[in-house]
């Protein structure tokens, strides 16, 4: 007996043996795609990504734009990708960028990167948006029935944008997926400056643990509320305090652990 899938962008058909105790299943099914995937920039090699191989230019942009390295798509003079798809190549207005010297391999997923220093100062994000714990569940709902990737092949992260208006206004705004959760932020940027939508003053939530790397990126996004469906790390934790985010860990259906500046998510009780 075998189940069958339609192709999905970003899986593979993949056969199995599901075993049950009641006897073996050969399945048709899907995995996720993963792939080897570089950013250059002004024709010097910036970055290579293990990711799921599409929105590759988002990846790219988002990326770019969370390491300062650019601040809008206006900066880019010209953006191709490779005829086999894995590498993106970005041209510059700025003909004078150098790549950084310094280069921190980051924690899980295959090793995310980052070139920013996470001592340097940032000013606090200044933002005056509130949310109940309700509108957190129910775009956390959202998010989880929006992750098509992960219905049908699991073994993938997803990041969505959000905006969180009166009780019961709350929707997402973006969506994306991808193996690497510090790739799902880069791409979800990616698709903000694609479509011209503003981040700053919107809630981000991820179904990946929050680090450093994560909390510098949504910090960089303008982000005031940040949420996720697993945990912090201690060092996300003192850096959503000193950038005056307010960081929501363990968010599953009523109940969420808030870690930094709890004023921003008002209760009812």
């Amino acid at each position: 007996m075998t189940e069958q899938f339609h192709d999905l962008a970003g899986a593979r058909p993949a056969r199995y043996i599901s075993l049950n105790g009641n006897g073996a299943q050969v399945i048709d099914g899907l995995v996720v795609d993963e792939a080897v995937a570089c950013v250059s920039v002004n024709g010097i090699e910036l970055a290579t990504f293990m990711c799921t191989p599409h929105d590759l230019v988002d990846l790219a942009t988002g990326f770019l734009y969370n390491e300062a390295i650019i601040d809008s798509l206006d900066d880019i003079r010209a953006c191709h990708t490779s005829k086999n798809g894995t590498c993106v190549d970005i041209w510059l207005h700025n003909m004078e960028f150098e790549r950084p010297r310094r280069a921190i391999i980051t924690a899980g997923c295959g090793g995310g990167l980052t070139f920013d220093d996470l001592s340097a100062a940032h000013e606090p994000i200044s933002s005056d948006l509130r949310v109940t714990p309700e509108q957190l569940s129910a775009l956390m709902r959202q998010v989880h029935l929006g992750a098509e990737l992960y219905q049908t092949a699991r073994g993938i992260h997803t990041a969505a944008l959000a905006e969180a208006g009166a009780p019961g206004d709350e929707h997402l705004l973006l969506q994306v997926e991808d193996i690497g959760r510090h790739n799902s932020l880069d791409k979800l940027q990616g698709a903000a400056l694609r479509a011209g939508i503003p981040t700053r003053g919107r809630v981000i939530l991820s179904s990946g643990r929050i680090s450093s790397e994560m909390i510098n990126k949504a910090r960089r996004l303008g982000a005031p509320i940040v949420c996720s469906g697993t945990s912090p790390t201690s060092l996300s934790v003192a850096l959503a305090d000193t950038w005056n985010i307010t960081l929501v860990a363990y968010l599953r259906q009523d109940r969420m652990r808030v870690y930094t500046h709890p004023e921003r998510v008002i209760s009812n009780q």
